[in-house]
């Protein structure tokens, strides 16, 4: 206990409400209370008129010492209408205050004194970032600038591939074979080791790739020319539809097409055929470019690099399947009808799927192109993927609407 002389100051928050200072006198065992109820708008229960009534003199309560101290007035869920302000004092009491009445305090809502100030969100966590990576090196550091470029197109494929595309241009010359050599006219030629100046692929040469499928010109000069199936489709076939639909073909893009097969076939029946072509462990690319078709090199998550309406053939290959996700996928085909002009064809080959996901996802993707189907045929995938995931193959010869 401290000294009798001594007064303690409390102050009580109940409910979010806070209170004016108490001031206890532990002399007497009364409590005097100060502007609490001048505060809040209350008075004593022996008394009907104003706080102070018309003497000026304040109430006391017969309390025990720091015991049952006055609670303030609780505040009802529904809203009420404001306490109309206690009438004002005569002029004889008008400028009497009592000696430690602290000075009025004024509430956030003007409508209700009561309520408490509104609640501010909690301050949001600062979060530790990692330590800011070392910015790349300028170009003229990764290659000396007006020299040869290094091989590094291995590199560009994997930006094009992760989305970086097109990539920045380089002051930098690209190399090329150290003696000049003549190119065939025939696509289906061997393709000369002269053109060869990739040095990241285990076979330095043409001759040491022409037992892998694609770079056999042999085996490549039989595709494309009858059908083994009911899935191929053969040019041959493919324009005498076209022709009797009275749509000719001129112009053309081959989505995935390796090493240009299809391009090479479609050039020697004056067709010119765009190859979009990556590499992915094997010069694809360098292989279509030395047969003289012009190898595109461009990403399918992408906008293709040709004008609207320009095409009157689209084919995709083995490149367009059910790898691609669903949402991409739906985008290149609109990409698609965007190159093709009216009454061209939408070829997609050996298209392969689930066969549960054919019905319900990849067709109705097609479907919403409205082309007229041309050849629809699906068939098994016999290969021991195909076996095991259930998949199908689908070819599918789709006309574009010469008016949507």
């Amino acid at each position: 206990m401290r000294n009798s002389g001594e007064r303690k100051t409390q102050q009580i928050v109940h409910l979010g409400v806070r209170s004016t200072p108490f001031t206890w006198n532990l002399e007497p065992k009364t409590a005097t209370k100060t502007n609490f109820f001048e505060e809040n708008g209350l008075h004593n229960g022996s008394q009907h008129g104003p706080p102070y009534g018309h003497g000026g003199h304040q109430p006391s309560l017969s309390l025990p010492p720091l015991l049952h101290p006055p609670v303030p007035r609780l505040l009802s869920a529904a809203p009420s209408s404001p306490r109309p302000p206690p009438p004002p004092a005569p002029h004889n009491t008008r400028h009497h205050q009592p000696p430690h009445a602290p000075p009025p305090q004024h509430s956030h809502n003007p409508h209700n004194p009561l309520r408490p100030p509104p609640v501010l969100p909690p301050r949001p966590r600062r979060l530790r970032l990692p330590p800011p990576r070392r910015p790349p090196p300028p170009l003229h550091e990764l290659h000396p600038l007006l020299s040869l470029c290094p091989p590094d197109s291995d590199l560009a494929e994997s930006l094009i591939l992760r989305g970086c595309h097109p990539l920045p241009r380089r002051r930098c010359f690209s190399p090329t074979p150290p003696k000049p050599s003549s190119l065939s006219s025939n696509p289906f030629s061997l393709l000369p080791d002269s053109t060869v100046i990739w040095s990241q692929y285990t076979c330095k040469s043409f001759s040491c790739l022409n037992s892998q499928s694609r770079f056999d010109m042999k085996v490549e000069k039989s595709k494309f020319i009858t059908n083994k199936s009911n899935l191929d489709l053969s040019i041959t076939q493919f324009l005498e539809i076209a022709r009797s639909a009275k749509s000719p073909i001129r112009l053309g893009l081959d989505i995935g097409g390796g090493t240009g097969t299809f391009a090479a076939q479609m050039k020697l029946l004056n067709v010119t055929v765009v190859t979009t072509t990556m590499n992915l462990g094997a010069p694809h690319s360098e292989a279509a470019a030395a047969r003289g078709v012009v190898p595109l090199h461009a990403p399918l998550q992408q906008r293709l690099p040709v004008f609207d309406g320009a095409a009157d053939l689209v084919r995709c290959g083995h490149a367009v399947n059910r790898w691609i996700p669903v949402a991409v996928m739906e985008f290149l085909f609109y990409d698609l009808d965007r190159v093709l002009r009216g009454g061209g064809y939408l070829w997609l080959d050996r298209f392969f799927c689930k066969e549960v996901d054919l019905d319900r996802v990849y067709g109705p993707v097609i479907g919403k192109l409205g082309y007229k189907r041309v050849k629809w045929a699906v068939g098994n995938k016999t290969d021991p993927s195909g076996v095991k995931n259930a998949e199908v193959y689908l070819t599918a010869l789709l006309q574009k609407p010469v008016a949507k």
